[in-house]
């Protein structure tokens, strides 16, 4: 519940100090009340595939990942630190698509563009806060499978109650703090005429390039801050790896080196699809468009990661393919009993 109690306790506290801000910082913070948001696309006939596509994303998403977490929920088999953390996982999967897609297709739909000042501050948080969250939550599920795997005698022992815990809220508490970095260096900046941009939600390097104050600290702290989040949720899995892979090797029987590799296929794929988009988007872009960069990667880490989650784990995992054959099954029970 703590993830739940944190993201809906700080949509309140956003809203109330950027509303505050707002008051405070008036005369020397913005001459503009929104901004307006290009889209994907500029182009009318392409309006209505993009509708229909992004819901229709939008809608598996949030279905597949709303199975995870039911099914976790319901069996008592799958209440381990394992699947706690994929429930995590999957509610910020939902979380992350929620705070884009939803105004996109509204403004789609209503053929506006706009959106305040103060809810574009607030998708840029969210969004930030979901996207790291995600990050993190690899990183916490690989030492899970690190401890499973080259430590099983002590796995009990290790990850007990008050670590799982630990492990949970940390990843929240932390991309929180990105966040509320980022939007504190954000709200003194200037906008002055400039309020188009060029991208389907408000994300923070758009916001940043489209602001006519001096952003060098930000941006400073933008690189810095995004390659410590990067970089040691991956040490963490490629160390993690290493050792379940020397620990996988020593075992003697074929049948035991694959029963110890199916148990972390499903996140070691999602692993690579998660940092294959960062390396595929930021260090080899197709395009030579910085926009149209931004624009892919966004699309990628917010609404194609967390659609594919669901397959990834559903079909990969022999238990919550098991778990899931339940809950479809109680599902189809209880209309026959009624």
């Amino acid at each position: 519940m703590v993830p739940y109690c944190l993201f809906f306790g700080g949509v309140k506290t956003l809203c109330s100090f950027l509303q505050i801000s707002r008051d405070m910082h008036q005369e020397n913070r913005t001459t503009i009340s929104g901004f307006l948001l290009l889209g994907l696309s500029n182009q009318a006939e392409q309006q209505k595939l993009l509708f229909v596509l992004f819901l229709s994303m939008y809608l598996v998403t949030v279905v597949g990942n709303g199975l995870i977490m039911l099914a976790i929920g319901l069996d008592s088999y799958l209440h381990t630190p394992m699947y706690l953390f994929l429930a995590n996982l999957s509610f910020a999967d939902i979380s992350s698509i929620s705070t884009s897609v939803p105004k996109m297709l509204m403004n789609i739909q209503t053929k506006t563009q706009s959106i305040s000042y103060e809810s574009c501050i607030t998708q840029m948080y969210f969004s930030i806060v979901f996207v790291v969250t995600d990050n993190f939550l690899l990183g916490v599920m690989a030492y899970d499978r690190f401890v499973a795997i080259c430590h099983p005698l002590n796995y009990v022992t290790v990850m007990q109650p008050r670590l799982c815990v630990l492990l949970t809220v940390v990843p929240w508490v932390l991309s929180n703090t990105v966040a509320l970095t980022h939007t504190l260096l954000l709200l003194p900046l200037l906008f002055c005429d400039s309020h188009t941009l060029p991208h389907f939600f408000c994300d923070l390097a758009p916001l940043l390039k489209l602001s006519c104050s001096d952003t060098r600290i930000n941006e400073l702290v933008l690189f810095i801050v995004g390659s410590s989040v990067v970089t040691f949720p991956f040490a963490l899995i490629l160390f993690s790896y290493v050792c379940i892979v020397r620990a996988v090797l020593r075992i003697s029987s074929t049948e035991g080196k694959r029963k110890a590799f199916s148990t972390c296929g499903s996140h070691l794929t999602v692993v690579l699809l998660f940092y294959g988009t960062i390396v595929g988007v930021y260090f080899f872009p197709s395009s030579t468009h910085p926009d149209d960069r931004d624009k892919i990667g966004a699309v990628l880490f917010t609404v194609v990661t967390p659609m594919m989650n669901p397959f990834i784990y559903s079909l990969r995992n022999k238990d919550m393919k098991g778990a899931l054959r339940k809950l479809i099954s109680r599902k189809r029970f209880l209309p026959s009993m009624s």
